[in-house]
């Protein structure tokens, strides 16, 4: 999988010329009418031509990224960045192919209504294989309420008089299949070709992007450009872009849509008066919430949760936007102090990332200062944001740690008054919906036996949480790796307060109308999740996946649950 003849890309990508990112919307906007007459076949020639390409970047891609957020090579944390990367791209390329060669129908394994009359379908596993990658883990995309499970609406209803579309995505800093994930669904999902501006924090992953996907830019239904805020405002208004898509802040989304400045950003949002009317589909983080059951766990659950915890946060720095964010427990449950005290055990024992994303100083700091309580677990440096827990968050919607988001290894904990499982997924509900920042993704942990125990309240509980992304006994990271669910909002924020943003991604069955995802696992995961800081094959894990993912085989298989098991 190595790229001997691409050259590294330089360690700083100049911006693109405003006369460049000109040519190359024009370029793009040229075929905007032309990709609609693409045939599915040729679309899937297009795709297998792309799988190969990451294929041939991949060991370049993962070795950029690695380097730029402070992993040697040969640490087992450069499996993150081949979990982060290549891995995911490549498995959204695959699903991709084969839900256009279903002609964008592809059946889910199956479909059940809920007493409410909510369709919920499941989407893995699909197989046998996928049954023994991932032991017990299941997913669902739950549709709209009162909508029908309908699928591939670009590919079942053609308008023959329809015109095609220029998306702008702006890319994300942090995970690095993001942007070519993003550009996959305009491209596949949503019929429109692409302008992706790379984020200046990971614009080395651009180069290797170009040479992957050279297929669809040689074509002219994709460009990709450089540069900071300059460029992604001159784009953003762009007479030629006819929609947008960001991955990032809720700030860039207001700033584009309604001005940059506050009061005009106030005055406009007060007048339903945007600058920017353009329709713009977004992702924009959350404070994620893990709701944590009260039951009766034994001492190695109780080890396996607080692991599973402590890379909720750690996993990529803490800089992803479904990081835990807050550790809400029941005020009278007797094993609360020891689970406290165990998770915080876990990071203190997990080394300390690089502190690569922009801002991070700048974040920790403010929550500092906000909560003198605030427990650094390491020394803090000019490099290093340390994993920081802070204790006894009041559970109030003024509190600064549950209305913004850190993205930084902090960790407030929350406390409801209550001491049951019954009276705790009540509260919880009205505590994540209301309560915390943001509708991207939740989780929560429940012992069997606790949940056996309250199944309709669980499922209450599930019905009713607001979230696009919801994972039972199973960090919400997975809901976006797995692809096959939805990556987004819950559905429904205004422009005004877009909060976690609006529309979706991945949506490999491509349903037309859906509203979140579920995944569940068992309680204790074995062997060792991909997502656990102290995973030990992690590297070799990351590049048997790719491999894996690009053609599955049995072979593959073995090999991948070998190197799993070794973990």
């Amino acid at each position: 999988m190595t790229s001997p003849a691409f050259p590294e890309p330089p360690p700083v990508i100049p911006p693109t010329s405003i006369a460049d990112v000109d040519a190359a919307v024009a370029r793009v906007a040229a075929k905007k009418d032309l990709w609609l007459d693409v045939s599915i076949g040729r679309r899937v020639e297009l795709l297998n031509a792309c799988l190969r390409g990451v294929g041939t970047v991949a060991e370049d891609w993962v070795r950029d990224g690695s380097k730029r957020k402070g992993v040697a090579p040969g640490d087992p944390l450069e499996g993150e960045e081949w979990l982060a990367g290549p891995v995911t791209t490549i498995r959204n390329i695959r699903l991709f192919i084969a839900a256009l060669e279903a002609n964008g129908q592809p059946p889910p394994p199956a479909l059940k209504t809920r007493p409410d009359g909510q369709v919920v379908a499941r989407v893995f596993p699909a197989s046998l294989q996928d049954k023994l990658m991932m032991g017990g883990i299941t997913a669902e995309v739950w549709i709209e309420k009162g909508k029908p499970p309908t699928q591939g609406a670009i590919y079942r209803e053609r308008d023959p008089k329809a015109k095609g579309k220029v998306a702008l995505v702006l890319g994300a800093g942090n995970v690095s299949s993001i942007p070519p994930m993003d550009v996959l669904y305009k491209l596949f999902a949503e019929d429109e070709v692409c302008v992706l501006k790379m984020n200046p924090v990971n614009a080395d992953v651009g180069p290797h992007l170009e040479k992957a996907f050279a297929p669809l830019i040689d074509a002219g239904f994709l460009a990709i450009v450089y540069g900071g805020a300059e460029v992604g405002a001159h784009l953003a208004k762009h007479a030629q872009v006819d929609t947008l898509h960001v991955t990032g802040s809720d700030r860039t989304y207001d700033a584009i849509v309604w001005g940059s400045d506050p009061e005009e950003q106030k005055r406009r949002k007060a007048a339903n008066d945007p600058i920017n009317t353009r329709r713009f589909t977004a992702e924009l983080g959350c404070v994620t919430p893990v709701l944590v059951v009260p039951g009766e766990w034994s001492e190695s659950e109780l080890n396996f949760q607080a692991r599973h915890v402590a890379a909720m946060v750690a996993q990529n720095g803490s800089f992803n936007c479904n990081a835990a964010k807050v550790l809400v427990t029941a005020e009278g449950w007797p094993q609360r102090e020891t689970f406290l005290a165990k998770v915080e055990e876990t990071l203190r024992a997990t080394p300390p990332r690089k502190a690569y994303y922009p801002g991070a100083q700048q974040r920790y700091q403010a929550f500092v200062d906000h909560y003198p309580q605030a427990k650094a677990l390491a020394d803090k440096t000019t490099d290093v944001v340390p994993w920081t827990i802070i204790p006894d968050v009041k559970p109030d919607a003024e509190e600064y740690a549950l209305r913004n988001e850190a993205f930084c290894g902090v960790l407030a904990q929350v406390a409801l008054p209550c001491t049951n499982a019954a009276d705790f997924l009540a509260q919880a509900t009205k505590f994540a919906n209301d309560t915390c920042w943001g509708t991207l993704s939740t989780c929560m942990l429940i012992h069997p036996k606790t949940e056996k125990e309250n199944r309709d309240a669980l499922d209450a509980l599930i019905a009713a949480l607001r979230f696009g992304g919801i994972g039972v006994n199973v960090w919400p990271g997975l809901i976006y790796g797995l692809v096959v669910t939805t990556w987004g909002a819950f559905p429904g924020h205004p422009k005004a307060d877009i909060q976690s943003g609006a529309g979706v991604v991945h949506n490999a069955y491509l349903f037309d109308h859906p509203e979140k995802s579920v995944v569940r696992a068992p309680f204790v995961i074995k062997p060792t999740p991909a997502w656990f800081a102290d995973h030990k094959t992690l590297a070799d894990l990351g590049r048997k996946l790719a491999r894996f993912e690009s053609n599955p085989g049995w072979g593959k298989l073995f090999s991948v649950a070998m190197t799993a098991i070794k973990g």
